[in-house]
C-alpha cells in the first residue's frame, strides 16, 4: 500500500477521504461518499471513480488503521442485535459487531493536509493497473515505469499518473485507467490480459501496446489494440463477441481487493470499466424496532454493545463515572441496570447453548418487525421508533384492518458480501448452508471477518395491514388456476436458469405479488405530494400465509430514511392521514388500470420470455433499484385492478370490493 501511490478515500457522515504520496504519512483526503453510496454502489469489492484515477476499496483488513475507535461521536459501531445474529448466521460466529463508516467532522477552515487526524477513510488501491495515454495512446501497466504518480498534498483531488515520456510535446498528459477488464461469474476481477489477448499465447517479451480509434463511437468494434513490436492488431470487439472465450484465457481467480488468488473452473469475459454488473452488492437490513415492554431493559439494549463487556454492578459505575451512560439511563440506580444486564447475559448463553439463535436465520429479521406493526398499542414509544394508529380511511375499511403511522424509526444495514456479473437473487439464497447460491458471493475478507460496514438512517413510513378474510377467499379463487401455474412455472425457469433451486415451494405466492404490486403503484403515487423522489423510498412487505411458521402476515411498509441523526421531515406520514390516505389509494388504483404501454403491458406472461413479472412496466409500476426489495420482479397490477384484458378481471383483488373501477366511473 506504498511505493506505488495507494490512496484511501472514506465514507461517513457526508464525506470520505483519499489519500495520496508515496510515504505512508502523507495520505490526505480525496473522494467524498455518502453512507449509502458506499452500502449500495461503492462498497468493498467496488470501483470508484476519483477525479484523476480509478481505484478499488479493499477488503477488511486493510481498514484496521483507518477506524475510528473510541471517537466520543460514537460512531465506531452501531448496535442491532437481530441484525448482527443474522449476519453470523451467513459469515459465521466469529463476527463481533456492526462497524459504522468511518468519517471526520467538517471544517470551516481550509483543511491542514498533514493532520494525523485525516488519516482515518477507506482505503483503496489504483486499479485497473493498466493506464492509457490520451495523447499518444500508449497502453501500459503501473508496473512498468512509463507513468508517473503526481501529488499535491495541499490539492489532493489533483493526484494523477502522468506519461512522463510522452512523444508529444507538451507537459505530460494524464494518463487514464484502461477502461477494459475481465470477470467471472465467481466474483473474480482482473486487469483485461492483453498480451494473451493480442498474441494469443505467443512470446512476446518485448511487447509495446497502443490502443486506437478508428471511430468516432467508442465501441469495441471501434477499438483496435496494437503491439508496436511484433505489428499484431487486434480488434477489441472480438473480447466481446459470442466466441470471446476463444480469444481470453482461463480465469486467473484474482480477488485484487483480497490480494488473493484461487483455483476457477469458470469461463471468464470482457467488461468495461464502469458496467453496472461488475459490482452488486449483498446487504441485510432490519428496523430497529423495541421488543419489550420495560423502559429499563430497552434502555439496556440500546447501550449494550457497551453494558456487554461489564462483569459487575462496579463496572456500571464506571461507566456512570467516565460519562459513558449519559441520558436516560441516569434516572436508574446501578444495581437495577446490573440485574437487567446480568439477565440479558444469561438468556444469550442459553441461546448459544441451544444453537441457533431465534433470529439466527435472516429470513426472520421481519418477524418482530411485523408483531410490533400490526400491534401499534403494545408498543413504547422509544427515541428511534414511534407510532401513531390513525383510523382506516372511509370505504376501505372492508380491506384495510389498521393503518399506523410510523412518525420515526431506524433502519440498520449491513453488508455481508457481493457478486459480479450477476445480481443475487433472493435473500434466502444467501445463506452459507445453502448448496444453491449462486453467484458466488465474494468474502468482504481474507479470514472470516470480525465486523462488517454498516450504516444507520431515520425516517419515517406509513404501514398498511389488509384483511385476512377477504385476502384469503381471493386466494382460495385462485388457487390451482392456469394464472396461477404459469406464474409458478415461469419462476421455476428463472431459477433454473440462474442455477438456483427450482423448486415450486419457493415461489413467494400470489398474496406476495399482491402485496408488492401495491406497495409500487403507492410509491408512485405518493411521490406526486410528499416531496420525495421515488428514489428515495423504500418498500418492506410482510407476506406469509396462515399455514406458515410466522403466519399470517398481509402489510407493507412504505418509508424513507435519511443518514441525519434527526431523520426526515415528516412529508411522508403526513399523506397517511384517513383523508389523505384514501384519496392516494384511490388515485393509485385508478393509475393501474390503463398503462402507455398498453395493451403490450396489459397482455404481457413472464412464462416464455424470461422474465419474473406479467403486467408490469416503467410506465406502471417499476421502481428505481434502491426502492424494491424484490428487483422489480413479481408484480403484475391485473391482481389489484381489471385491466384492458377481459380474461384478467377476475384476477383483480380490488375489483369486486368497487365495481365502479371495472365500469371505468
Amino acid at each position: 500500500m506504498s511505493g506505488n501511490g495507494s490512496k484511501r478515500t472514506g465514507a461517513g457522515a457526508r464525506a470520505g477521504q483519499a489519500g495520496t504520496g508515496k510515504k505512508r504519512g502523507l495520505r490526505q483526503s480525496v473522494g467524498e461518499l455518502r453512507p449509502s453510496q458506499f452500502l449500495f454502489t461503492y462498497g468493498v469489492g467496488a470501483i470508484v471513480d476519483l477525479p484523476y484515477l480509478s481505484v478499488l476499496v479493499m477488503g477488511l483488513e486493510d481498514w484496521e488503521s483507518t477506524l475510528p475507535y473510541g471517537r466520543p461521536d460514537g460512531l465506531a459501531y452501531i448496535y442491532e442485535e437481530r441484525l448482527l445474529q443474522s449476519v453470523r448466521a451467513v459469515l459465521g460466529p466469529q463476527v463481533e459487531r456492526l462497524q459504522a463508516l468511518p468519517s471526520v467532522a467538517e471544517e470551516n477552515g481550509p483543511a491542514n493536509p498533514f493532520d494525523p487526524s485525516k488519516l482515518i477513510g477507506i482505503p483503496v488501491t489504483p486499479f485497473p493497473r493498466w493506464l492509457l495515454c490520451p495523447a499518444c495512446r500508449t497502453l501500459a501497466s503501473i508496473k512498468s515505469g512509463l507513468f508517473e504518480l503526481r501529488t499535491d498534498p495541499f490539492h489532493p483531488d489533483r493526484a494523477r499518473y502522468v506519461h512522463t515520456h510522452c512523444p508529444r510535446r507538451g507537459k505530460p498528459p494524464t494518463a487514464l485507467p484502461a477502461r477494459f477488464l475481465m470477470a467471472c461469474h465467481n466474483g473474480h476481477l482482473d486487469d483485461f490480459p492483453w498480451h494473451y489477448y493480442v498474441h494469443q499465447g505467443k512470446p512476446c517479451p518485448y511487447a509495446r501496446f497502443r490502443l486506437i480509434e478508428i471511430g468516432v463511437s467508442g465501441e469495441a468494434a471501434d477499438v483496435q489494440v496494437r503491439c508496436d513490436e511484433c505489428g499484431i492488431q487486434k480488434p477489441m470487439s472480438e473480447a466481446f463477441d459470442s466466441e470471446a472465450a476463444k480469444h481470453l484465457p482461463p480465469c486467473p481467480g484474482r480477488h485484487p481487493h483480497l490480494r488473493q488468488r484461487e483455483d476457477c473452473n469458470e469461463t471468464p469475459r470482457a467488461i468495461l470499466l464502469g458496467a453496472s454488473n461488475s459490482w452488486f452488492p449483498l446487504l441485510l437490513s432490519t428496523l430497529a424496532v423495541p421488543e419489550v415492554r420495560d423502559p429499563l431493559e430497552q434502555l439496556v439494549i440500546q447501550h449494550w454493545t457497551l453494558l456487554s463487556k461489564v462483569t459487575s454492578q462496579e463496572g456500571v459505575t464506571l461507566l456512570k463515572s467516565i460519562g459513558q451512560l449519559a441520558g436516560s439511563l441516569e434516572a436508574y440506580e446501578d444495581g437495577q441496570i446490573w440485574e437487567v444486564v446480568a439477565r440479558r447475559r444469561r438468556e444469550q448463553e442459553e441461546e448459544a447453548e441451544a444453537g441457533e439463535s431465534k433470529y439466527g436465520r435472516p429470513s426472520l429479521l421481519k418477524v418482530p418487525e411485523w408483531r410490533v406493526l400490526s400491534q401499534p398499542q403494545s408498543v413504547l414509544d422509544a427515541d428511534d421508533f414511534r407510532l401513531k394508529p390513525v383510523a382506516v380511511p372511509d370505504g376501505y375499511a372492508d380491506i384495510l384492518e389498521r393503518v399506523v403511522l410510523v412518525e420515526r424509526l431506524r433502519e440498520v444495514q449491513a453488508m455481508i458480501g457481493f457478486t459480479r456479473i450477476e445480481a443475487p437473487d433472493e435473500l434466502l439464497d444467501l445463506s452459507a448452508s445453502s448448496p444453491q447460491s449462486k453467484p458466488e458471493r465474494v468474502r468482504l475478507s481474507r479470514q472470516g471477518p470480525r465486523w462488517v460496514p454498516a450504516i444507520e438512517v431515520r425516517g419515517e413510513g406509513i404501514f398498511l395491514q389488509l384483511r385476512e378474510e377477504p385476502l384469503r377467499a381471493w386466494e382460495e379463487r385462485l388457487i390451482g388456476s392456469a394464472y396461477t401455474g404459469d406464474f409458478i412455472k415461469a419462476h421455476c425457469d428463472w431459477r433454473r436458469r440462474h442455477s438456483l433451486l427450482a423448486d415450486p415451494a419457493t415461489f413467494p405466492g400470489l398474496r406476495y405479488v399482491l402485496l408488492h404490486s401495491l406497495a409500487h403503484a403507492l410509491i408512485r403515487q405518493l411521490t406526486l405530494e410528499c416531496g420525495y423522489g421515488a428514489a428515495s423510498l423504500r418498500e418492506r412487505i410482510y407476506a406469509l400465509g396462515p399455514e406458515d411458521e410466522d403466519g399470517p402476515m398481509a402489510g407493507i411498509l412504505l418509508y424513507t430514511a435519511a443518514p441525519d441523526s434527526e431523520g426526515t421531515l415528516g412529508g411522508l406520514v403526513s399523506l397517511g392521514e384517513p383523508v389523505q390516505l384514501g384519496r392516494h389509494l384511490r388515485a393509485a388504483l385508478e393509475h393501474m388500470q390503463i398503462c402507455t404501454s398498453d395493451p403490450l403491458c396489459a397482455e404481457h406472461r413472464a412464462l416464455g420470455d424470461g422474465s419474473l413479472h406479467q403486467a408490469a412496466c416503467h410506465a406502471c409500476l417499476f421502481l428505481p433499484e434502491t426502492s424494491c426489495e424484490r428487483g422489480n420482479k413479481y408484480l403484475d397490477r391485473s391482481l389489484l385492478v381489471p385491466t384492458i384484458v377481459p380474461e384478467r378481471a377476475r384476477l383483480a383483488f380490488f375489483g369486486e370490493l368497487f365495481p365502479e373501477l371495472v365500469m371505468g366511473q
